[in-house]
């Protein structure tokens, strides 16, 4: 049993289940992966595997050192890497060896992280769900933050006040979402509810509390 797979979200749709529910799904694309590295706790003084998403990418489109890095493991054709710790029952992976979506069964519990959506410059209303004032009688405060501290003490703004700034673009875990269907012909991975990132982005899966 791999401790995840990595993958690109497809897109948003919904399936049926044989009482008639209509439930929403994302379908992500995941694997086939390759293990490009095995850390080891008596070398690196912990216990991972490094997985990279095959996607026949040209050497060309790689840096030196990563193209160095997989070559030293005798893979091909990866760009996006990323680590998984390995827990008591995890597969003893090597590299070399292959991690396919089968590995995953309908039922199972996972826990997807990507990049959430960049939205830019976003106001307090927006960013951080702050009510507003009036919109009408005469009002001149709709949207703005209001007080941020005090004049006389202590004179100076508390980090972490919100205020208006870059939203989205944020690494986001999306905890126990249920696999509803597997399809290892074509390396697809439906589950319940939504994922972070536009279509298109690189996603993690991991197996439901591995990471905590």
């Amino acid at each position: 049993m791999s401790p995840g797979i990595l993958g690109k979200k497809i897109g948003m749709t919904q399936v049926y289940r044989p009482d008639g529910q209509a439930v929403p799904v994302t379908v992500l694309k995941a694997g086939p992966c390759v293990v490009v590295q095995r850390k080891r706790p008596t070398q690196n003084g912990y216990d991972a595997v490094q997985l990279g998403l095959v996607e026949h990418v040209k050497a060309s489109r790689l840096t030196k050192p990563l193209a160095g890095h997989v070559k030293k493991a005798g893979v091909d054709g990866v760009k996006y890497l990323r680590e998984f710790r390995l827990r008591p029952g995890d597969d003893d992976l090597n590299p070399g060896d292959r991690v396919l979506v089968d590995e995953f069964r309908p039922r199972d519990k996972v826990d997807v992280i990507g990049v959430s959506k960049g939205r830019g410059f976003g106001s307090v209303v927006k960013r951080h769900h702050f009510r507003g004032g009036p919109a009408t009688h005469g009002s001149m405060f709709h949207r703005a933050p209001g007080s941020i501290g005090a004049s006389s003490f202590p004179s100076r703004v508390f980090p972490g006040t919100r205020m208006a700034g870059h939203l989205g673009a944020q690494r986001v875990t999306v905890r126990n979402l249920e696999v509803v269907e597997v399809d290892s012909d074509d390396n697809l991975l439906v589950v319940k509810g939504a994922v972070p990132g536009p279509n298109g982005a690189y996603v993690i899966v991991r197996r439901a509390g591995a990471g905590r």
